[in-house]
């Protein structure tokens, strides 16, 4: 089983910058995909990015490539979200999430994760 705590969350401005952070806790980290999600109100749960368990294969939704960044580092069972050029239309609570390994196909659907952190907002002001 694998808990998780995200932070870092807050407000910037358009153009701004913040990184997200993702602790967890399990022996099964190491192992596991992590992958970041967002919701804006009224609207449903979207992919942002995910990462597998060694690091090395990352994958990003369209609207955020070039942007943003997923990173892990196992060592300390955190993984990260960078993002950079926020846009208001990022606003939205942010949530990592664990779920099975994927090596070559992107895991991007929400159900496919089995463990959630509570989030953490992020507000981009215009």
């Amino acid at each position: 089983q694998v808990q998780v705590v995200e932070s870092g969350g807050g407000l910037v401005q358009a153009g701004g910058s913040l990184r997200l952070s993702c602790a967890a806790s399990g022996r099964t980290f190491s192992n596991a995909a992590m992958g970041w999600f967002r919701q804006a109100p009224g609207k449903e749960r979207e992919f942002v990015a995910t990462i597998n368990r060694s690091g090395r294969n990352t994958y990003y939704a369209n609207s955020v490539k070039g942007r943003f960044t997923i990173s892990r580092d196992n060592d300390k069972n955190t993984v990260y979200l960078q993002m950079y050029s926020l846009k208001p239309e990022d606003t939205a609570v942010y949530y990592c999430a664990a779920g099975r390994n994927w090596d070559t196909i992107p895991v991007v659907t929400p159900s496919r994760y089995d463990y959630w952190g509570q989030g953490t907002q992020v507000t981009v002001s215009s």
